[in-house]
Order: C-alpha cells, then structure tokens, then sequence
C-alpha cells in the first residue's frame, strides 16, 4: 500500500530560478565580444576574415560543442577532418545554439536558468516555460518584436523554416518539436540599429547589423531572411536583491 501511494504522489514543484549578480551579465557580454574578437572580428556586411574549416579555429568551434550535451556526436565525426586537413571541417551540423550555450555557461548561468543545447528551439522551449511559471524570477522572458527594442545582453531571435513563426506564443505552442532558428546575442545598440553577435554565421563568430524603426524595434528583414519572432529580455543582474523590480518584466500570458 505505501508503495502504491508513493508511485502516485505528485512530483515536486518546480525549482525556481536563481538570482544571479551583475557580474554574469558583464561576462556574458564580455566573452561573446572575446570570441567575435578572435574570430577576426568579422560582420556580415563585410568580407570574410576566417571560416570554420580554418584549421586555427578547430579548437573554437571544438569548445562550443563541448558546452552543451549533444557535442560528442559532433566532435567524433570532426577530429577525423582536422587530421586530414579536410575542407569540410565544422560544416555539420550548425553550432550557433551551441555557441549561445558556450557564452553563457561560460558567463556562470547554470542548466537549471539557462538549458545548454545544440538547437535555439530546445533552449528557448526552456526559457519561454520558466518565464510563464516564474514571471517574477526568470532570468529570460520573451516579448514580441513589435512590443519590445532590443537592449544590450538580450537575445534576438528569428526562424529559418520554410513557414517561419512571428511570435514567441506561437513558439509555446509547439513546443517540444524542432524547429530551425537562430539568435544573436545584442551587444551594442544605436540609432537605426542594433549589432548583435551569433555563431555560424558565414561559417563563424560573426557581428551583424540590424535596422530598427525610430522606437528601436527591430524592423522586418529582408526577402529570403529569417523572420524575427521574438526579443528575450535578459534579466541577469536586472532581478531582487540585486536591482528593483521592473514594471515592465514577464511575458503575456
């Protein structure tokens, strides 16, 4: 009998998030500005610099992959082409997620705040689900495009697919499934535009430039672009104890 009401106990509420001090959001930044600086420096707008087949960036793009729990795979199958030299070094599969899982693990954010994964859909599924149950204490909420301008340190993110997604609510609603995306991580922000700093782009650590309308909206891209579907306020450093509270923070229901 206590075994038959122990299989049926509810399971244990979920943990809440961590509070995590300034200082995770500085080296959040900061290392996203380290590897765009080793990198090359490159932008999207300008010519290439380097590329992941580049035997000096095998290590790089290796260090990426060994931050999130799907990385093994990736690694075997890519020693073997460093060793020959081979020119498809890193050409599969794409690492972006894994470049924004190796910044902030780098940074100190823990699984529990912030899921490591080689795919955008799985971690922001993560984010999108903390932040509904927690709209108080998630370090990460999405808004829509339209409804928030893109600061410092958060994550701009836009759809790939065939039939792209426009809102993270739609995102919740298909959660679970996979779904290619890809995010930046803003890192400097002016009149008519952001830069923002993502992995896999032009096959490396790349600063892109995005207009913005006279609010600081992102604008809508361009035909054959990914369509934006969501801003991911990052909170880290910006929570109780360490800063008042916000009126603005949580998502809509």
């Amino acid at each position: 009998m206590l075994l038959l009401l122990a299989g049926c106990a509810a399971p244990p509420p979920p943990e809440p998030p961590l509070s995590y001090p300034p200082s995770a959001r500085e080296r959040m930044l900061r290392i996203a500005e380290a590897e765009w600086e080793d990198w090359g420096r490159q932008a999207s707008d300008a010519p290439a610099r380097g590329s992941e087949a580049d035997a000096e960036n095998f290590p790089r793009v290796l260090a990426y992959w060994r931050a999130v729990p799907e990385g093994a795979g990736p690694i075997a199958r890519n020693r073997p082409l460093y060793r020959e030299g081979s020119p498809a070094l890193w050409r599969e599969p794409a690492w972006s997620a894994a470049f924004i899982s190796f910044v902030l693990r780098g940074a100190g954010v823990d699984a529990r705040e912030f899921p490591p994964s080689s795919a955008h859909s799985y971690y922001l599924d993560a984010l999108i689900a903390d932040a509904r149950r927690f709209p108080d204490a998630a370090p990460f909420v999405p808004h829509e495009v339209a409804e928030r301008a893109p600061r410092v340190g958060d994550l701009v993110c836009a759809d790939r697919s065939a039939v792209p997604i426009s809102s993270w609510r739609e995102r919740a609603a298909d959660e679970g499934r996979f779904r290619p995306m890809h995010c930046d991580i803003v890192v400097r922000v002016a009149r008519g535009r952001v830069e923002a700093v993502g992995g896999n782009i032009r096959d490396a650590v790349t600063l892109s430039r995005f207009a913005t309308d006279p609010a600081g909206r992102l604008l809508p891209r361009g035909p054959g672009q990914p369509t934006w579907f969501a801003v991911i306020e990052n909170r880290l450093g910006r929570l109780p104890p360490w800063f008042p509270p916000s009126h603005s923070e949580g998502p809509a229901s």
